[in-house]
């Protein structure tokens, strides 16, 4: 499969469907025979309880349909956006292997893997600056004031926020069955449509294979969840998602088309920042948005079929402003 038309990328989409079915099923006899099982994070609702000893750490089928597709295409920048998901991947696993190992939904401190994804960013962003593939956002700067080296730093610093923010505010997101797997797919289909009309094909080729993959997921991932991604996989999606958009030249894009990530992370933030400065009180019923709905009656298939829908509407605002 070469190029990156819309046919083609469907091609793409079918085969990370196929290689994400098929490596599921696989995980989930393994993780089940290893007792790899996630624990329910303590401070969630009551009815989450049911959720402990559901296998974890599924989110390595992301990384291994990426891995699979490169090894399928050579296409720009494809090596540097599967190597950047993996990176992302490994913090992850890190995290759910400590989590595995202790029997508590506790694993590495937030502020150790805000640390470990920046860094990832940074070496991700300096190899795709290096490449001759990549045009650099000169555009984006033509103010006079502005020169060359700045307009470039600028970029790298901008590029390391977006996907900081981007691969916390997914794994906020993943707290619910098929809540991030499901919402993850309609800003990669934008992305990988923009990505088509750049220079960066492994971009196009990275959402696509990253829409089948999170389709196939979803086979073991909604309700009732038989797998969970784990932190391995939550990371693995944020970084596809911020890096495909940063390879597309679309990274402010973001903050439209990822709109429900981005009202995960500011109902913590909002409800942290509140509960502090008012000794005690609270905006939502309880963060990140997901479990305020939830607490508020909604069945959580309810609660993870409206932020799909909302994830599709503000995919089509993004849409709409980019073509």
């Amino acid at each position: 499969m070469s190029g990156s038309g819309l046919g083609t990328l469907s091609l793409w989409a079918l085969f990370g469907f196929a290689v994400a079915a098929l490596g599921a099923g696989v995980l989930l006899a393994f993780f089940r025979r290893f007792e790899i099982r996630q624990h329910a994070y303590e401070d969630a609702p009551q009815t989450h309880r049911v959720k402990t000893g559901t296998p974890t750490m599924g989110g390595l089928v992301f990384v291994a349909v990426l891995i699979a597709a490169l090894g399928i295409s050579r296409a720009p920048l494809l090596a540097e956006l599967v190597f950047f998901v993996a990176l992302c991947a490994g913090i992850g696993a890190i995290d759910d292997v400590i989590k595995v190992r202790h029997g508590a939904n506790r694993g590495l401190q937030a502020r150790t893997k805000f640390l470990a994804t920046a860094l990832a960013a940074a070496i991700f962003l300096r190899e795709v600056a290096a490449s001759p593939s990549f045009f650099p956002p000169d555009v984006l700067f033509h103010a006079g004031t502005v020169t060359l080296t700045s307009a470039h730093w600028l970029w790298l610093l901008l590029g390391i926020l977006a996907i900081t923010g981007t691969t916390h505010a997914v794994n906020l997101a993943d707290g619910l069955d098929g809540l991030a797997a499901g919402t993850m797919i309609p800003p990669l289909a934008v992305l990988a449509v923009v990505a088509t009309g750049s220079a960066a094909a492994g971009a196009a080729i990275g959402a696509a294979a990253g829409i089948g993959a999170c389709a196939g997921f979803l086979l073991f991932n909604a309700h009732p969840a038989r797998l969970f991604m784990g932190d391995t996989g939550s990371l693995a999606l944020g970084a596809l998602l911020a890096g495909v958009a940063i390879l597309a030249g679309e990274m402010v894009l973001l903050v439209v088309i990822g709109g429900v990530f981005v009202a995960e992370a500011l109902s913590v933030i909002l409800q942290v920042s509140y509960f502090k400065a008012t000794g005690g009180s609270r905006i939502l019923r309880m963060s990140p948005l997901h479990h305020h709905f939830e607490l508020g009656g909604w069945p959580e298939t309810k609660v993870t079929t409206r932020f799909w829908l909302a994830s599709l509407l503000c995919s089509l605002v993004g849409w709409a402003i980019v073509r």
